[in-house]
Formats: C-alpha cells, sequence, structure tokens
C-alpha cells in the first residue's frame, strides 16, 4: 500500500505512521518529496486492508494499493526518476553513463592499459571480471581476489569507480571490499539468496536481465536487493535468448522504454554481451542511447584476438574511442550528453 501524507507532515508525524506501520507488521519504506512524502508499506497483502484504516489520521491524505506485484521499484511508489550516485559519478541522471573494460582482468599490464585507454575516451566506469561465471568448467574462470586487487588499483592510478560481478554470497564482502558497483550477473538474476544478500551490502547494485527472463520476473529481482534496504539499483538490458542464431543473444532494446514506464530505477544498456559482435557493438550503443538508456556497459581489450574470454564482442581502444564519439553526437540530439 502506498501513503500519502498531507504538506507540511513533521518529521515526528511521519515518525508516528512509520511506527504503526510497522506495529501492523509491515516495512515502511520513506520516500520524501518536496512537496509530499509517500510511504510504501511493504509485506503481506492478504492484510492489507489493515492499512487504510491510517487514512483516519489527520496526517495522512489517502492510502492507496500498490497495483504491481514488484512494489518498491514500481513508479506508483516513486514517480521520479531515482539517481545512484557513484563518487562523482551520477547515473540516471541528465548523463549517459559509459562503463568500460575487459570482460576479464587477466593481467596488471592489461587492465592498467585498457582502464588509461577507456578514460581518455570518456568511459567514466571502469568494468572488469576477477571472478568469471563461464557455460563450461574448463575456460577461464577469472584471477579472482588477485583481480579485485587488481582493479582497485587501476582505480588508484585513473580515478574511474568499479564494477565488477560477484557469483556467490559468502564472496560479496571481499567483492565490497574493492568495487564501487556489484555486478549481478544473468546467470544469478534468480538466485535470491545472492540478491537478499547484496541488499545489505551497502553497495549500488547493477542487475542484469537473465537471458531467459520476462521484464517482470527481472524487477522482481530487483524487488528482493531493494526490499533488502538497498535504494541503489541499476537494471542492465544484456539480451535476451530467442530463436536467432546469427548474433549472441537477441538485444531487446524494447526493454529501455517499457522500463522506463514502469519503473524509476535507471536503466543501463550492454551491447556488447548483447549481440556478441564487436561490429554490432558502435550501432546498438546509439540505438540504446535513442531509446533513453541511462548509461552502457562495454568491453574493451587491447587485444581482443589473445582475449582470454569474449574476445570476438570486444572493441579495441581506438575503435572504443571512435565509438563514444559518435554516442555523443547521439546523445546530444535526444537531450543527453556523455
Amino acid at each position: 500500500m502506498i501513503i500519502v501524507l498531507k504538506s507540511g507532515a513533521s518529521d515526528g508525524e511521519i515518525a508516528d505512521v512509520e511506527r504503526r506501520i510497522t506495529a501492523m507488521g509491515y516495512r515502511p519504506h520513506t520516500i520524501r518529496g518536496q512537496l509530499r512524502t509517500v510511504i510504501g508499506a511493504i509485506g503481506d497483502d492478504r492484510g492489507k486492508e489493515r492499512l487504510r484504516s491510517l487514512e483516519s489520521l489527520e496526517t495522512v491524505e489517502s492510502v492507496t494499493p500498490i497495483l504491481q506485484p514488484f512494489k518498491l521499484a514500481s513508479r506508483e511508489v516513486r514517480s521520479a526518476n531515482s539517481i545512484v550516485r557513484v563518487g562523482g559519478v551520477v547515473i540516471g541522471g541528465s548523463k549517459v553513463v559509459v562503463m568500460a573494460g575487459p570482460c576479464s582482468v587477466e593481467s596488471r599490464e592489461q587492465v592498467l592499459e585498457v582502464a588509461a585507454r577507456v578514460k581518455a575516451a570518456g568511459a567514466t566506469v571502469l568494468r572488469g571480471g576477477a571472478f568469471k561465471p563461464r557455460t563450461s568448467p574448463y575456460a577461464f574462470q577469472g584471477l579472482e581476489e588477485e583481480g579485485l586487487k587488481l582493479l582497485a588499483e587501476a582505480r588508484r592510478e585513473t580515478g574511474l569507480p568499479i564494477i565488477t560481478e560477484v557469483m556467490e554470497p559468502d564472496k560479496i564482502d571481499v567483492v565490497a571490499e574493492h568495487a564501487d558497483i556489484l555486478q549481478i550477473g544473468a546467470r544469478n538474476v534468480q538466485n535470491f539468496s545472492l540478491l537478499r544478500k547484496v541488499g545489505a551490502a551497502g553497495k549500488p547494485v547493477l542487475l542484469k536481465r537473465g537471458m531467459s527472463t520476462s521484464i517482470q520476473e527481472w524487477l522482481l529481482s530487483a524487488e528482493y536487493v531493494l526490499s533488502g534496504g538497498n535504494p541503489n539499483v541499476i537494471l542492465c538490458e544484456r539480451g535476451i535468448r530467442t530463436f536467432e542464431t546469427t548474433t549472441r543473444f537477441t538485444l531487446d532494446l524494447n526493454a529501455v522504454p517499457v522500463l522506463k514506464k514502469l519503473t524509476h530505477l535507471p536503466v543501463v544498456v550492454d551491447p556488447s554481451h548483447g549481440t556478441g559482435h564487436w561490429e554490432y557493438v558502435e550501432s546498438m550503443a546509439m540505438a540504446a542511447v535513442a531509446a533513453g538508456a541511462d548509461g552502457l556497459l562495454i568491453e574493451v581489450h587491447p587485444r581482443p584476438e589473445e582475449a582470454l574470454s569474449d574476445g570476438p564482442q570486444s572493441l579495441k581502444p581506438d575503435r572504443f574511442a571512435a565509438v563514444m564519439a559518435r554516442i555523443a553526437r547521439v546523445a546530444r540530439a535526444v537531450d543527453r550528453d556523455v
């Protein structure tokens, strides 16, 4: 249920409503706006009629049900776009944020070279995998904690915040110690024990869509993180599995405007995984910006032919710089910036 308080409600009155919601067995999630304060009461829908009694309070303007199954992610609870801040980087604002770097951290020289090159081209977040989920158990699995330390060194050298994937609940603490954004990969989008724990980790979370996950299922996965007390969730469209085999996946750019209608959370697009081929990344990156994406996740490697993972979809640094220039022109055309 959504409890809308009257304009001018004091801190004490807000706290009183929160206390009453808690006493009824619900969790209050308070959003303070410029004109109104809205409290989402999250819990078992079967007892929601009890919450209607709050309308008798002088400070309460209305109590209405949340129609979407995803409560905290819904625009019914928050109509304004959410902003996720990572240091000086703002995700969900007027600027399209580009996160770029190698699929896997392979060596100190590789990650430092890529970090310097993507920063020079205009990227504001460095991506890189330390723990790598691979389809084959014989494929390169990442440098693990050593890779995290190399990413942290690249951050010290360049000032770029770090995004990297966490795969297991018991690895959250060590990844959060080094990373600025915790990425939940497509294979873990419905790993609910992992989602609950990253919700309590205190770091922004980028949640990738699963290859066979509907938008509603994806938003319900985001709900696990949000309900754990973490409001800083970023959604990432990275392609879904269809009958088409020409590309690695089918990049669902429909998802961008659909999500913008349904949720207040920032939306990022990964054209590298979405296509699986470097020559299509530029077109899909520009299309994503035109569709309204708040950011891009792009793989960059100095020598893709030698990459230990996902070389065919990685851009060389010079190509990435050219793509950034074209993305910037598209962004300006739709009243955004890069």
